[in-house]
């Protein structure tokens, strides 16, 4: 009988830890989302910057198309491509490409967001995502995650930055290669990596 009741008292306490997991996600486990697939048109949609001011998609978009990132303030993943997103930013917005930074945790609110760019030297525009609809939206589930999309609204990339933390060890420069295809006029190699990096902190 104590045998029993011991092993009745285990079970229970493993259904009490996983609820416990579904709920700190923000979400359980059966309405996990999916992200679009690749092809599919990516409808316009308006959030506010760091200092409250709205702007869509198309507004921020460059000629040629955008990268949309998921980041985050106090990951240690996101914070260590920080320097990489930049680059990037720097080198691609002359070619008509502009990246956009979204910050959809729950934990960190926008005062924090425009402190940390302004203390990690990032210059492209980073949006709010109050609720996290849009990383709900995209599937986004880590930070940093990427999103490719071309002039025409077209999604042709969607998973990691690179292949590897350490920039020592990088050998696939992901969203790079998408995006110098893309400018190039030729189809996309390589539509997906996945992504790595701490979860998005969603609403409970």
């Amino acid at each position: 009988m104590k045998k029993q009741y011991a092993i009745s008292l285990f079970l229970a306490s493993l259904l009490i830890v996983a609820f416990a997991a579904i709920a700190g996600s923000g979400r359980s486990g059966d309405n996990a989302l999916a992200a679009p697939p690749i092809g599919s048109t990516i409808d316009d949609f308006k959030l506010p910057d760091v200092d409250g001011a709205t702007h869509s998609l198309a507004s921020l978009k460059g000629k040629n198309g955008a990268v949309l990132i998921f980041i985050a303030t106090r990951c240690p993943i996101s914070n260590g491509y920080n320097e990489r997103m930049e680059k990037l930013s720097q080198d691609y917005k002359a070619r008509g490409i502009n990246v956009i930074g979204i910050n959809s945790n729950v934990t960190e609110p926008a005062s924090e967001v425009k402190s940390h760019a302004a203390e990690k030297g990032l210059t492209f525009t980073i949006l709010k995502d109050g609720g996290n609809k849009i990383a709900d939206r995209f599937g986004a589930g880590h930070t940093p995650e990427a999103y490719v999309i071309n002039a025409n609204n077209k999604l042709v990339y969607h998973g990691r930055i690179d292949n590897s933390l350490k920039i020592d060890n990088v050998t696939s420069n992901d969203v790079r290669d998408a995006l110098d295809e893309m400018l190039a006029g030729k189809a996309v190699r390589r539509t997906g990596g996945a992504a790595f990096g701490c979860s998005i902190k969603r609403v409970s």
